[in-house]
């Protein structure tokens, strides 16, 4: 077989054996769209690959431009795919613009005023400033991790390999006559090379990436609530500890909400489990608002929840769960009769000195049973402290 042959069949098949293999994390993860897109990305890779060196019965030069449209394809859904898994808004407008310029200055130098290499330029510059829009989305999360940091180095290359090696390399060799010069140049030479290693390298990231966002889902899950949306008790109390320790270092003060709604069997039993789980939501919500960014909630089972408020004293932990308690007493759940009135009660407790997150918690759960055991819907605090050894004086 000609070696050329084998050289041009190199990029195609790596990108069609890409394309699969993002296509079967897509088929077990739909969730992340990203992945559809690279699959699309792939296979726009691919075509374009082969449409230079096969020609369509719709003619040469046609099977030109479809092949240069499958290169715009792909650098545009690879480069808003790679964006959209950082996280970050995709540039729409500013990729539709180069992709759609590309592709305008493809067609006056190809129909109007025949110049190929002009058509080299106006392709790579057009890929090249389409990198260039995914590198400056993601030096935003460039600190996120190293998988960030990796996908903004292989966009910065991307970008160089169209713009600084098109122009070094016809720089040296000089303008392409016909397509045999073309195909026989340095430059398509280093095309396919250096496309074909930097493809390699790039779906590796990404694969790496995508692995670990479904690790990172399952580490999630494994530690959520599917119902509420909260940390469960294990999410709760490892993300407690951690904060804990970190305002022992600071100095800041600590303190810790528990919650238990009232009567909850009677709302499942007479309204049904339906209605019991947007209650649930409900309170969960409000939760989640209370605790704000620095704060966490989680649903410690059933209908019992907990609110970990750091930098935050026992006074000022007290009005806020006292908010909470009037917000949703006086709110409706969907779903229930108007008049029915749903109420929770709550026991508060602020950290002593260095102590561990578990006497925090006994202690406000012995408070919240005050609560509970005094007519439900309302706030009871522990002033208990842990005991403490005297210190022993030396006389003398």
């Amino acid at each position: 077989m000609d070696s050329r042959l084998l050289i041009a069949l190199l990029n195609p098949s790596i990108a069609l054996v890409l394309a699969t293999a993002f296509f079967v994390l897509w088929f077990y993860q739909r969730q992340r769209r990203y992945l559809a897109v690279l699959v699309t990305g792939y296979v726009c890779v691919a075509c374009g690959f082969l449409l230079q060196y096969f020609i369509l019965p719709f003619g040469f030069t046609v099977t030109k431009l479809l092949s240069n449209m499958g290169f715009l394809a792909a650098g545009s859904c690879i480069a808003g795919a790679i964006i959209a898994r950082s996280g970050r808004r995709v540039p729409f407008a500013a990729i539709g613009v180069l992709a759609l310029g590309g592709l305008a200055g493809l067609c006056f130098f190809m129909f109007v005023v025949s110049d190929i290499t002009w058509r080299i330029f106006v392709i790579n510059f057009a890929l090249g400033g389409i990198s260039l829009v995914a590198a400056a989305e993601l030096r935003h999360v460039r600190r996120n991790g190293p998988i960030e940091t990796a996908l903004l180095v292989f966009s910065l290359l991307a970008s160089a390999n169209f713009l600084v090696r098109t122009v070094l390399v016809i720089g040296l060799h000089g303008a392409f006559a016909n397509y045999e010069d073309f195909y026989r140049s340095t430059y398509w030479t280093t095309a396919l090379l250096s496309h074909a290693v930097l493809s390699l390298l790039l779906a590796l990231t990404l694969l790496s990436a995508a692995a670990l966002d479904v690790v990172t889902t399952l580490s999630s899950d494994a530690r959520t609530d599917p119902l509420s949306g909260l940390l469960n008790r294990r999410g709760f109390e490892e993300r407690a500890a951690l904060l804990l320790d970190r305002c022992g270092r600071d100095g800041l003060p600590v303190a810790l909400a528990l919650a238990d709604l009232d009567h909850f069997k009677a709302i499942n039993d007479i309204y049904g489990h339906q209605a019991g789980d947007r209650v649930i939501a409900d309170f969960a919500g409000r939760l989640q608002q209370a605790a704000g960014t620095r704060g966490i909630a989680g649903r410690l089972g059933g209908e019992e929840f907990a609110l970990f408020l750091p930098g935050v004293d026992l006074a000022a932990a007290r009005m806020l769960a006292e908010a909470v308690r009037i917000a949703f007493s006086s709110g409706m759940v969907g779903g229930l009769p108007s008049g029915v009135r749903i109420t929770a009660s709550f026991g508060v407790a602020s950290r002593s000195g260095n102590e561990p997150l578990e006497p925090m918690m006994r202690r406000a759960d012995e408070a919240l049973y005050k609560a509970k055991q005094n007519g439900r819907d309302s706030v009871r605090i522990s002033y208990e402290r842990p005991h403490t050894a005297p210190e022993l004086k030396l006389a003398g």
